[in-house]
């Protein structure tokens, strides 16, 4: 018997929006993430409201600031059984 249910996905977010979520989640402004990454406030700001892509050394570097994996931010609505 398994004693766990998956969750029911309630709605999507975009790369934009998880950036912006992990980076509240953490504790830090715009303005503290861009000064731990070298990212300026302005590029991470477009990148949270979806105005440029994040790119993947953007994400790598996003992710050690923000302590997650690069594909948190990059794949945030990946479905593992739709996909396999």
């Amino acid at each position: 018997m398994n004693e766990y249910q998956l969750a029911k996905k309630t709605c999507d977010v975009s790369v934009g929006e998880s950036v912006k979520i992990i980076r509240e989640l953490q504790g830090l402004s715009q303005n503290e993430l861009a000064a731990l990454t070298g990212i300026p406030q302005s590029t991470i700001s477009a990148i949270e409201h979806d105005k440029i892509n994040l790119g993947i050394e953007r994400a790598k570097i996003l992710a050690k600031a923000l302590k997650c994996h690069p594909a948190v931010l990059v794949f945030p609505g990946w479905d593992v059984e739709a996909a396999a």
